[in-house]
């Protein structure tokens, strides 16, 4: 077998299949698009990534119209980012999109939509089982383009009392214009942020967080919108993590 371990990879893809070394991968058309697009080659060595945490070098030996093949020659496994959860508002649905690709690059663990009443009033919003499978290739596409190991578990649509129960216990945080500074507060894994629709959420609606033991946070005193306030929680809380395991490694 043609060895690729000392080449670096041309490219790098996106595969669902199991990554054992000896083992020979069958990409999609997608992908397969994508190789003659970028002209590479048989006998080039590629990357892939099965979104668990498996990563694999190998030669790509076919290419067709509708797939390729890649003998893979060496695999490894890569260190899960610690687990920082999202529950992001139903909303848009290209502004969700760019989030869900956001959160990925940055190592979100999980994504949970979650309706609130505000939410009922968008359109076109993302939602139902379309709209996951976009949010997925979405989400595969950055992992693919970061450089990434995992993809987020993706969760369906949640009411606020189900998007409540199902936070882990860890540090809870809620976006709020009236809240503590987020680079205050101390943070310890598992991270759960929440972020309410634009227009703002119900008394009702914060008051469930709030006695879950979800603390009001805020990213400074400008209103952000709901993708903007994504992106940037859980940029802070990856950096805080990792600062934490840095100091006490």
């Amino acid at each position: 077998m043609v060895e690729c371990t000392d080449r670096a990879p041309v490219a790098t893809f996106f595969a669902s299949e199991t990554l054992t070394v000896g083992g020979t991968v069958t990409l999609s058309e997608e992908a397969a698009h994508h190789i003659r697009v970028a002209r590479v080659g048989v006998g080039d060595c590629v990357g892939l990534r099965d979104g668990a945490g498996r990563a694999a070098l190998g030669i790509l030996v076919k290419v067709s119209k509708s797939s390729a093949l890649v003998d893979l020659v060496e695999t490894s496994d890569l260190a899960r980012p610690a687990p920082i959860h999202l529950l992001a508002p139903i909303a848009d649905r290209e502004r969700m999109l760019w989030l869900a690709e956001k959160v990925t690059e940055l190592g979100a663990t999980s994504w949970r939509p979650v309706v609130w009443r505000r939410s009922k009033s968008v359109s076109p919003r993302g939602e139902g089982p379309m709209f996951q499978g976009k949010v997925r290739a979405r989400m595969t596409s950055a992992l693919i383009q970061s450089g990434g190991g995992w993809l987020p578990d993706i969760f369906p649509e949640a009411t606020v009392e189900h998007a409540v129960a199902a936070a882990p216990l860890g540090t809870r945080l809620l976006l709020a214009r009236d809240g503590e500074a987020i680079f205050r507060v101390p943070m310890k894994t598992p991270v759960t942020i929440a972020l309410g629709p634009e227009g703002g959420m119900e008394p009702a609606e914060r008051d469930a967080f709030i006695g879950a033991a979800f603390l009001p946070v805020k990213l400074g005193e400008s209103t952000l919108r709901f993708e903007t306030a994504g992106v940037a929680a859980v940029a802070i809380a990856a950096a805080s993590l990792a600062l934490s395991r840095q100091s006490n490694g």
